[in-house]
């Protein structure tokens, strides 16, 4: 029998997302870890990022989140705001997809590069526990991935959310660990 194909998801650690973070210097140091593990164990290694086209086209209005964001972000330049933090720069063999919404999923061809590769295992790491890792647990579990959740690779600007995410909501569709399980 083959063995499950995993990849690590490496999702919004860019350095505009980053730099909002009162304290991110353990987030990119325990990723590191993370990405230098699955280096070493031949893990491919996606990196999602979330960016718009410059003037932000693909927001409407109606959309509570970005739509807010639209205004304060119109004068940014997209191709710096989409850049990975360079703690954490992707190496040439690693792939990068970019997502026009909060699922790692939306307005990406990440399902595609998961289907190309027989990917049936994913861990997450990631910037916003609310945000980017919930949306795509819940999407990639209802696509029946087998989901792992490094959850002090993950962060929230609301630390209580995060426990409440990581405690009580992720475990129903996910095995949540710490680094250090997962490095061993």
């Amino acid at each position: 029998m083959e063995k499950v194909k995993t990849a690590l998801l490496v999702m919004d650690m860019q350095s505009s997302i980053l730099g909002t973070l009162s304290d991110a210097a353990p987030l990119i140091s325990k990723t590191q870890e993370v990405i230098k593990t699955a280096r070493a164990r031949q893990i491919p290694i996606i990196y999602v990022t979330v960016g718009f086209r410059q003037g932000m086209p693909e927001i409407n209005a109606t959309n509570k989140i970005f739509s807010s964001l639209k205004q304060h972000m119109i004068d940014v330049n997209m191709k710096e705001w989409v850049t990975i933090h360079p703690e954490l720069a992707p190496e040439e063999q690693d792939i990068v997809v970019t997502k026009r919404r909060i699922s790692a999923f939306t307005g990406s061809d990440l399902e595609v590069v998961l289907r190309g590769l027989n990917i049936q295992h994913l861990v997450l790491t990631g910037v916003s526990t609310s945000g980017v890792v919930l949306s795509t647990v819940r999407e990639a579990a209802d696509k029946d991935y087998t989901l792992t959740i490094i959850e002090d690779c993950c962060k929230d600007g609301d630390e209580e959310v995060h426990q409440l995410l990581m405690n009580k909501v992720f475990p129903r569709q996910a095995e949540v660990i710490t680094v250090n399980e997962w490095i061993k």
